[in-house]
């Protein structure tokens, strides 16, 4: 499995960027998707999960601001970013996984990550 993700740049707070990411290979069984995030030293942390029928999550420190979203004949999904603040900065990375227990089960499948550097 192979995911690259890319669309991350530097911007000004309170601006927008949308991420891509593509997934190829064998994914067959890992219908959900999801984006996290890691900044300078902090842990990474889940920020949105969709499933293949588009059913999607948030964390609550994005959820009025964060849009995903998928295009499965592509294998791809989006991460829509609006009002970015500088609390945002951080290297983005997909990954798939599935639902379980009504749970996101992440596979260790990591692209290269894109990094958002927003500046205040």
């Amino acid at each position: 499995v192979q995911l690259q993700a890319f669309g991350g740049g530097l911007v000004q707070a309170g601006g927008s960027l949308r991420l891509s990411c593509a997934a190829s290979g064998n994914i067959f069984g890992l219908n959900v998707m999801a984006w996290y995030r890691q900044a300078s030293g902090k842990q990474r942390e889940l920020v949105a999960t969709i499933t293949d029928v588009g059913g999607t999550n948030y964390a609550d420190s994005v959820k009025d601001r964060f849009t995903m979203s998928r295009d499965n004949a592509k294998n791809t999904v989006y991460l829509q970013i609006n009002s970015l603040q500088p609390e945002d900065t951080a290297v983005y990375y997909c990954n798939v996984g599935k639902e379980v227990g009504g749970h996101y089960l992440s596979y260790n499948y990591w692209g290269q990550g894109t990094l958002v550097t927003v500046s205040s």
